[in-house]
C-alpha cells in the first residue's frame, strides 16, 4: 500500500483551491492561500512531483455534448486468470463510452460506468459489444434517473 502524503495546512489549502479551479495561476492560487506566487509555485510543483497532483482537465458537461444517458453496468465473468482478465481490461480501455470501471468485491466482478448519447446507442453497446464479449457471462445495468451527488474530487485530507 502506498504512504499517504504528509500535508500542511498550506498545501490542503492549495489543493481545494486548485480542485475548484485547476486553471488558477501561481498569482491567483497565493491570494486564495495566503502565500506568495513563488511558494506556491514551489509547493504545486512538489505536490505535482510527489503524485499528490496527477494532472489538470476541464469538467465538461455530458448533457451539452450530446450524452443524454448514463447508466452504471454490473459485469459477470464466466470464468478468470490473468490472461482472460487483461482480455476483459483491453475490452474496457477500447469503448470509450466506458467511462470509469472497477474490479469490485460482492455480487458483480465489475462495476462500469457508461455515458451515451441515448437509449438506442445504450442498447447498441450492451448488444452489439459487451454482451458478445466471450467472458462476460451476466450483465445487470441501472439507468441512472438523476444524479444526487458527482463530485470528482477528493478531501485534501482523509477522513478517519
Amino acid at each position: 500500500m502506498m504512504q499517504a502524503a504528509s500535508l500542511d495546512s498550506f498545501d490542503i489549502a492549495i489543493l481545494a483551491a486548485l480542485q475548484r479551479d485547476g486553471s488558477m495561476t501561481n498569482a491567483a492560487l497565493a491570494e486564495v492561500v495566503n502565500l506568495s506566487p513563488s511558494q506556491c509555485s514551489r509547493r504545486r510543483a512538489a505536490l505535482e512531483q510527489a503524485g499528490v497532483i496527477e494532472g489538470y482537465a476541464a469538467r465538461l458537461s455530458a448533457a451539452r455534448l450530446g450524452y443524454g444517458l448514463r447508466a452504471i453496468i454490473r459485469v459477470n465473468l464466466a470464468s478468470h486468470g490473468q490472461g482472460k482478465d487483461d482480455d476483459f481490461a483491453r475490452f474496457v480501455e477500447s469503448h470509450p463510452q466506458i467511462r470509469s470501471a472497477f474490479s469490485v468485491s460482492g455480487d458483480a466482478d465489475y462495476v462500469l460506468d457508461v455515458r451515451v448519447r441515448d437509449l438506442d446507442a445504450f442498447a447498441d453497446f450492451v448488444h452489439r459489444h459487451l454482451l458478445p464479449h466471450p467472458q462476460v457471462s451476466q450483465v445487470r445495468s441501472e439507468i441512472v434517473l438523476k444524479t444526487l451527488k458527482d463530485d470528482r474530487g477528493l478531501p485534501p485530507v482523509a477522513v478517519p
